[in-house]
């Protein structure tokens, strides 16, 4: 089992973009890690940030998905809502399907009270006006009304499962800003965690230098071997400046 992130490797996953955290995973050679089609509801105000604790749903079959199931305090799907533990991000695979909801404003209202990071659906979310206004970071394919049953069996907590095309495994660390959601494999967090911190204040160095007119050419990337000494120069002043 991956080890927890340290608090600095969360804090500086909470303010890098999941622009930049894509590129560090793409020099690490993995390419498939934004999940497609998911759209932010609602942020809390913040960055979503937090481990995935996952759900799978599998086409739902009338004789088992009846209103029924839900007296069942085992049902996949508010089981999850009960034990995914605080600071866990719920990720559920809808297989893309939003034309059912994968869960609505109750549960992640329950979920945003029992102190979870964030969700995350590539179906649909029911009373989705209503959660955009909930202090949870929330993810999915976009609204959609009818219950989860009409389409969506839950069978599975806790296992891999995809996610908007994307692999996401218990413990893998989500990052959601308002471009999206990226997946980091738990065993390397920690690491490109570390690599963040470095990569966003370069790239804050190269929109300050482009934002003075300076061309990209030797620049992003910086090819040129003065910029490597500019950057370092301008760190040293900031921290002068601080």
């Amino acid at each position: 089992m991956t080890a927890p992130l340290t608090d600095g490797a969360m804090d500086a996953l909470r303010t890098t973009s999941t622009a930049t955290l894509t590129t560090l995973l793409f020099k690490r050679g993995l390419r498939n890690a934004f999940i497609q089609g998911v759209r932010m509801l609602g942020s809390g105000g913040r960055q979503m940030v937090g481990p995935a604790y996952t759900l799978r749903y599998i086409p739902a079959r009338e004789d088992l998905d009846h209103i029924g199931v839900f007296q069942d305090h085992g049902h996949p799907q508010r089981k999850a809502v009960e034990e995914i533990p605080p600071g866990h991000v719920l990720v559920m695979d809808c297989r893309g399907d939003a034309s059912a909801a994968s869960a609505g404003s109750i549960l992640v209202t329950r979920m945003m009270v029992r102190g979870v990071a964030g969700v995350v659906t590539d179906g649909g979310l029911r009373d989705s006006h209503e959660i955009a206004t909930l202090a949870i970071p929330t993810y999915c394919h976009g609204p959609s009304a009818p219950t989860n049953l009409i389409k969506h069996h839950a069978v599975d907590i806790n296992v891999p499962i995809g996610c908007g095309g994307v692999p996401v495994y218990p413990g893998d660390i989500m990052v959601g800003d308002a471009e999206g959601v990226v997946v980091i494999p738990g065993e390397i967090a920690e690491a490109v965690a570390g690599e963040a911190t470095a990569q966003t204040l370069f790239e804050d160095f190269v929109i300050e230098q482009v934002r003075g007119g300076r061309s990209i050419f030797g620049l992003y990337p910086p090819t040129d071997p003065a910029t490597d000494g500019q950057f370092k120069a301008w760190c040293a002043n900031r921290v002068k400046a601080q």
